[in-house]
């Protein structure tokens, strides 16, 4: 692991002690960290931490004031942190059940939510579920348990809808206008990629290494392969072929 990120994670984990005591139970490296592909200067870091039980108003402001990167700088492009207690992460339940939500970093909107009913529909509710079901699969303890015996896998129909769910989200965005590459589209399409893997073969995949699946299982979408190449320096594809895979991977996943 990149010492700059380890050095972050031991006083994230240590921080986050000195606020919640005892009450902290887990903390967990999840999304790129977790899958072994964190790229230093392009992705985020993203971390679970599991509470003994729903955590007071006191704390978890005190926790947001402590960890946010003007208090603790992240060296990534910004921290998404997610706070559960530990009875809902065991749970499996597909509603986003956080306890707290804190986006902050140097290259990243600051968000702070405390209650998952104040999260705009809009924003979509289907992430937690999903990064929970990845952390089942591939969590990186940094303290507790496995992850697989912390968080709780979804029962697949509700893993086919939060799929379903975040590829409509994504779909609804704002193309990019012409058929010009478009930056951004490669993230769409190998985001597209790994929603397939897991539905068509069980298993949670970093973005590229989806594509790259894919690729190797004989698809024929030259747009995938453009996707992998942008990761590397390439062109990335245009918006009109981003969602017209976006488009095909959900109707492959709704059936």
């Amino acid at each position: 692991m990149d010492s700059d990120l380890q050095r972050y994670l031991d006083d994230l984990v240590s921080t986050a002690r000195e606020v919640l005591g005892a009450d902290l139970v887990g903390a967990y490296a999840a999304g790129s960290v977790g899958l072994g592909a964190y790229q230093p200067g392009r992705s985020d870091v993203d971390v679970a931490l599991l509470s003994v039980g729903p955590l007071t108003e006191a704390a978890k402001q005190t926790l947001v004031a402590r960890l946010r990167h003007e208090a603790l700088p992240c060296p990534a492009r910004g921290l998404e942190l997610v706070v559960y207690d530990r009875a809902v992460a065991a749970s499996g339940t597909p509603e986003p059940g956080f306890e707290v939500e804190l986006n902050t970093g140097a290259g990243m909107p600051f968000r702070r939510t405390l209650d998952p009913a104040d999260r705009p529909a809009a924003d979509g509710r289907f992430w937690y579920g999903l990064d929970r079901s990845i952390l089942h699969q591939s969590g990186l303890p940094l303290l507790g348990p496995p992850a697989g015996e912390a968080f709780a896998d979804l029962a697949p129909a509700d893993l086919r809808r939060l799929l379903i769910e975040a590829l409509s989200w994504w779909l609804a965005l704002p193309t990019p206008p012409g058929d010009q590459p478009a930056p951004g589209t490669e993230d769409a399409v190998l985001g597209a990629c790994r929603s397939l893997v897991r539905h068509r073969d069980g298993v949670w995949l970093a973005k590229v290494a989806a594509g790259q699946r894919l690729i190797d299982a004989g698809d024929r979408a030259e747009v995938i392969r453009q996707a992998v190449a942008a990761r590397h320096g390439g062109e990335p594809p245009t918006g009109t072929q981003a969602r017209a895979f976006q488009q095909r991977v959900r109707d492959e996943i709704a059936g």
